[in-house]
């Protein structure tokens, strides 16, 4: 900078002595050896007979050194001859970066330095370069990193080799993660909305437990959403931060929150332009009247811009954008006016994608409600770069405008920026039920083709369990959803009560969303299964003994209008799903329906009342008996105080489970209890459930009583991971029923 300033100044000096135009009859360039004289006269836009003032030349002189092909620039003005003389840059021969073997980060480098092969080099450039490197390592949790350029001058070629030699270090792991400030929410809620984790020897697989910047901010946006989800409309995480302990060589993860009011919607108004037809925006008035009171949400606040949206694309108003006014009444009252209007006609001419060195470019344009040659629709474009940024695939989803090459139309640059789309997990759990231990494997980009992939195995002490699952969104232009898997199961029951079942399955299906919130799943499963006795099985097990072929057809429907899918404070969820025999020895037709209601029992302390009801039913339609592994078992989650499967019909002292099974579930969350408390939660729950039925003798009870308990739960955040305590009485039960009265299950990821 000092050098460019200096020669600038000589410049003046030059400009000064000669402060009148000139007329050169004759241009001359010496010192350069790779870059042409036509070349730069080009860049310094000069040529001869033309009439030249001061502040011209001094432009041409700016122009070749901004070109960074230069070391040093002199202008001399002889007889009607401007003579320039110049030094080169040397050029880059070659650039290396050594110390790094993970290639997507070498590659997020070399996109970002200013220095590349067969450029010309400029030492400030490298400065910055250096700061470059080491910057994206810090955001990959390479704190202690160092970088040293290494420069090989070859004078004779007037070239350079670039060596950058990284020395990684050890990854900057977190130690402790804290929330101050203002929060009202307790560390063990916000723990598990965030994607960074603590620190454990055992978590030597995942990522989250780096310090990582970009996790960081997914972290931040997690938290304002949670919190706006809750009422908190002015929540702010004023900083964000790691603190590093000396003594352990640890950081400490820190946010800061502010959490303000919880905030309420108070009045709701539509203005619309005078051409447009109020009756289509009916809906928009009936969610207005229907929110009024109700608890700000963020989820709540795009249903209505997702609704002016529907009503965009359906009633054909193409040229249309929304604003909205927000307006704070009182303390915690919340008016919002929304501004619908005609906006410019414009059509898009053409959008380009753009930073997709891994992914597909159609797995974007899938995406797009906006295409080539349709009207630019303001509300239409937003939602389409949100779709993008949706598939979770992409760093950083960015989005231009411009105009395009014909009157009223525009181009759309798409930017995005890749990510490592894989994971790999370990799982573990042990509690009163047994133990289990577990993993898998996901990648959400296969082939950068937007496929999903996943496959897991779980082995506890009674069974082991593996799948594979492949999943390929907008199958075929559908908009549909295309999914396989593979899975087998090994139920191992020998010791006990003399049985063996194997089961591998393979299925094919698809889901999609059939009308707004209702979803239908089809597939078609083909199972083999094999059931092995021993001395010990009842006469019943030994009977169905032998190896099954079974063709089903699967479907569900799901209703869900829940205000969120995670955490919901309102709203229900009903699914109904029934399976079919298409090919079978014994014909069992299931049908499983469950409804789940929640409440917001206290506006002031997140109070949530939930109810559920499960019912299921498996008989056979022929007549023939129901397999052993296809009766029915109350879920061991539904009815607490009861041992698993240790409930309902016994047959030779096995209990054989029913050909049908109800059960339904009141719970509400305690928050006022030991709420200063900041990693317990506590949970008041009533059960009621009933198994009965069997179809296969007359001899055996069928055990058609109802089950019911109530108890307190404990959901405790210890330093080894979720642990969950449940207390229980039974209430009513059966005497050939086996209870218990204490529960807990201790599970933990890697």
């Amino acid at each position: 900078m000092f050098k460019i300033a200096s020669h600038l100044l000589l410049v003046f000096i030059f400009l000064v002595s000669h402060s009148y135009a000139n007329i050169f009859n004759q241009i001359n360039v010496t010192g350069n050896e790779r870059i042409s004289k036509e070349t730069i006269l080009v860049l310094s836009n000069l040529k001869t007979g033309i009439n030249y003032d001061d502040n011209q030349l001094n432009q041409s002189f700016k122009n070749l050194f901004q070109s960074n092909f230069f070391k040093d620039i002199n202008f001399e003005v002889l007889d009607n001859a401007l003579n320039i003389s110049i030094v080169e840059n040397p050029i880059i021969e070659d650039l290396e970066i050594s110390g790094i073997k993970n290639k997507n980060i070498v590659e997020l480098i070399n996109n970002n330095i200013v220095l590349k092969n067969r450029k010309s080099f400029v030492e400030s450039d490298l400065l910055k370069d250096v700061n470059n490197i080491l910057n994206i390592l810090k955001s990959n949790g390479y704190y202690f990193a160092k970088v040293d350029p290494v420069l090989i001058n070859n004078n004779e070629l007037n070239s350079i080799r670039l060596e950058y030699n990284v020395e990684l270090g050890d990854k900057a792991k977190i130690k402790k993660i804290k929330f101050i400030g203002d929060k009202k929410i307790k560390d063990k809620k916000l723990l598990e909305i965030i994607a960074s984790e603590e620190h454990k020897f055992w978590k030597f697989i995942s990522n989250s437990v780096y310090l990582n910047e970009q996790l960081v901010e997914l972290d931040k946006r997690l938290l304002e959403n949670y919190y706006k989800n809750q009422g908190y409309y002015q929540i702010q995480v004023l900083d964000s931060f790691g603190q590093f302990d000396n003594s352990e060589g640890l950081f400490e993860l820190i946010f800061n929150i502010s959490a303000g009011e919880k905030f309420y919607f108070n009045e709701f108004a539509l203005n619309l332009p005078e051409d447009y037809d109020p009756n289509d925006f009916d809906k928009i008035n009936k969610l207005f009247k229907k929110l009024e009171g109700k608890r700000y949400s963020i989820n709540d606040f795009n249903e209505l811009l997702e609704e002016i949206d529907n009503i965009a694309s359906f009633k054909l108003y193409d040229f249309i954008d929304a604003t909205v006014d927000e307006t704070i009444i009182g303390n915690n009252k919340l008016n919002f006016t929304f501004n619908v209007n005609d906006a410019k006609k414009f059509y898009v001419e053409k959008i380009n994608i753009l930073g997709n060195y891994v992914t597909i470019e159609e797995v974007i344009r899938n995406k797009l409600i906006v295409d080539e040659g349709d009207p630019l629709n303001n509300i239409l474009y937003n939602k389409s770069i949100d779709n993008i940024r949706s598939l979770g695939i992409f760093k950083n989803v960015k989005a231009e405008i411009k105009d395009g090459s014909v009157l009223n139309s525009k181009e759309i640059d798409i930017i995005v920026e890749e990510k490592p789309t894989g994971e790999i997990s370990l799982s573990a759990g042990v509690g009163t039920s047994g133990s289990t231990i577990g993993g898998g494997i996901k990648e959400k980009n296969f082939l950068g083709k937007g496929i999903n992939l996943s496959t897991n195995l779980e082995v506890s002490e009674d069974s082991v369990k593996g799948e594979f699952i492949y999943s390929k969104p907008n199958f075929a232009y559908t908009d549909n959803t295309l999914s396989t898997s593979i899975r087998s199961t090994t139920t191992d029951y020998l010791t006990d009560f003399g049985y063996k079942v194997s089961n591998l399955g393979f299925s094919l299906g698809t889901s999609f969303e059939q009308y707004e919130n209702l979803f239908f799943n089809p597939e078609i499963d083909l199972n083999f299964e094999s059931l092995t006795t021993n001395s010990s099985a009842t006469n019943t097990l030994k009977k169905q003994e032998g190896s099954y072929e079974d063709l089903y057809f699967n479907y569900g429907l799901i209703y869900d209008l829940r205000d969120s899918a995670f955490n919901p404070s309102k709203g229900n969820r009903t699914s109904f799903n029934q399976t079919i025999p298409l090919y079978s020895e014994t014909n069992e037709l299931i049908n499983t329906f469950t409804f789940t209601q929640y409440k917001e029992l206290n506006r002031s302390n997140n109070m949530i009342g939930k109810a559920s009801l499960y019912l299921k039913n498996v008989n056979s339609v022929d007549g023939s008996d129901v397999r052993i592994s296809k009766r029915g078992q109350i879920p061991y989650s539904r009815l607490r105080g009861f041992e698993r499967g240790k409930v309902g019909p016994i047959d030779s002292g096995d209990y054989i489970g029913g050909n049908y099974v109800s059960a339904l579930n009141l719970s509400t969350n305690i928050p006022t209890f030991l709420n200063t408390v900041e990693n317990i939660d506590f949970l008041y729950f009533i059960d009621i459930a009933n198994v009965w039925g069997v179809d296969y003798s007359d001899n055996i009870d069928d055990s058609n009583q109802i089950r019911s308990s109530t108890g307190i739960g404990i959901d405790l955040l210890t330093p080894i991971g979720p642990l969950s305590f449940s207390f229980t009485q039974p209430i009513t039960k059966k005497s050939s029923d086996k209870t218990e009265t204490f529960r807990f299950n201790l599970g933990t990821t890697f």
